[in-house]
């Protein structure tokens, strides 16, 4: 897939890193990639995707734009209020980068849309916000076999990681949050800084897996610690009973 010299000269940069290379520009290019929510990790997600120069973004929220929303999610202003995230994300976008091809999907996704809104894409990133959706959204990605990056942020602390088939992200949760759909980031709060610094990362593991530049992350979790700044990675196992993934 060729570039043309705006695309040469926007994304001059990155093409110019060894690792990248007009070769790593031209991958991002071809991909599609579904962004889950478009709240605190979305909104941070979905500039930086645009940014690099991914050909194909499709932007999945239900909701609007509320006050409270605004210290995590800098895309949005205060006289937007109660306008549809889904269709302001795609405005930024369109005025950010006028390459990238994009489906502001105004629905909540559920067990009926899932594999519909989320089929024909290389990659999804989950940036929603209850366990309940996140499994959904998992469960359709091990059935379609689409490459999923979770990421997720509550008061100080962030998690991220990169599924492909066998471990899944239900092997590392189980299947007792199924009916956990509350908003655990109005119980429990957030730092709105945490958000963008997962969905930047979330962001950056996707063009690191989508231009094929750096280690394969998958079935790997990282855990991020807001009042230390530590990261830490562990190795999730496959759960061989998994009802999404496993083999029993």
């Amino acid at each position: 897939m060729s570039l043309t010299d705006d695309e040469l000269t926007r994304y001059a940069r990155q093409i110019v890193l060894p690792q990248f290379g007009g070769s790593g520009q031209q991958r991002l290019k071809a991909a599609s990639v579904c962004v889950v929510g478009a709240g605190g990790i979305g909104t941070a997600v979905v500039p930086a995707l645009a940014g690099a120069g991914i050909g194909k973004l499709t932007i999945i929220d239900g909701d609007a734009v509320d006050l409270s929303n605004l210290h995590r999610q800098p895309i949005y202003r205060t006289r937007e209020e109660g306008e549809p995230k889904a269709a302001l994300a795609a405005q930024f976008v369109r005025r950010l980068n006028p390459h990238v091809v994009l489906d502001a999907i105004e629905r909540r996704i559920d067990a009926g849309n899932v594999e519909s809104l989320l089929a024909e894409h290389d990659l999804v990133i989950d940036g929603t916000d209850n366990f309940a959706t996140r499994l959904l959204v998992s469960d359709a990605c091990v059935r379609l076999g689409l490459r999923l990056i979770s990421a997720a942020a509550q008061q100080f602390q962030g998690q991220l990681g990169l599924f492909r088939g066998q471990p899944c992200y239900r092997c590392f949760v189980g299947d007792a949050f199924d009916a956990d759909d509350c908003d655990n980031c109005a119980e429990l709060g957030v730092l709105g800084a945490l958000t963008g610094v997962m969905g930047n990362a979330a962001a950056l593991l996707a063009i690191r897996t989508l231009a094929q530049v750096g280690e394969d992350a998958a079935g790997k979790l990282q855990l991020f610690d807001g009042l230390t700044g530590d990261w830490r990675t562990m190795r999730l196992p496959p759960d061989p009973s998994c009802k999404a993934c496993g083999t029993r």
